[in-house]
């Protein structure tokens, strides 16, 4: 994992997923997710990506209320944005390494397979 410092060289398949993750906004600050301190590392590989984000574990998750309706909401747009468009596997990660959100193609979809065209 490479932890995300704001003025950090990033490679340019890391670049990549922060221009996409800074489009991503967080409903409590209104700002965007790495502005907004919610991402805490990440890491990039050929067709795998693992976020991880600022807190610390289920329970504090389940248990802050809004807090946790706004990092569901973060880590489902961060699946969407990421899964099958950019990547077979996301897994999205708290600080004591839970997976709080995994998606994984077992199948190989493509994106084709689930384009609106088809619904």
């Amino acid at each position: 994992m490479k932890v995300y410092m704001p003025g950090r060289e990033w490679p340019e398949h890391y670049r990549v997923v922060l221009d996409e993750l800074a489009k991503i906004t967080d409903p409590v600050t209104g700002g965007d997710i790495l502005d907004s301190g919610v991402i805490a590392g990440l890491e990039v590989g050929e067709d795998t990506l693992k976020v991880w984000l600022n807190f610390e574990s289920h329970a504090e998750y389940n248990l802050t209320g809004a807090s946790a309706i706004a990092y569901s909401k973060i880590i489902g747009d961060i699946i969407e944005r990421f899964a099958l468009v950019k990547f077979q596997n996301v897994y999205v990660y708290d600080l004591k390494n839970n997976p709080v959100g995994v998606f994984e193609n077992k199948k190989g979809y493509t994106i084709e397979d689930i384009s609106q065209e088809k619904v």
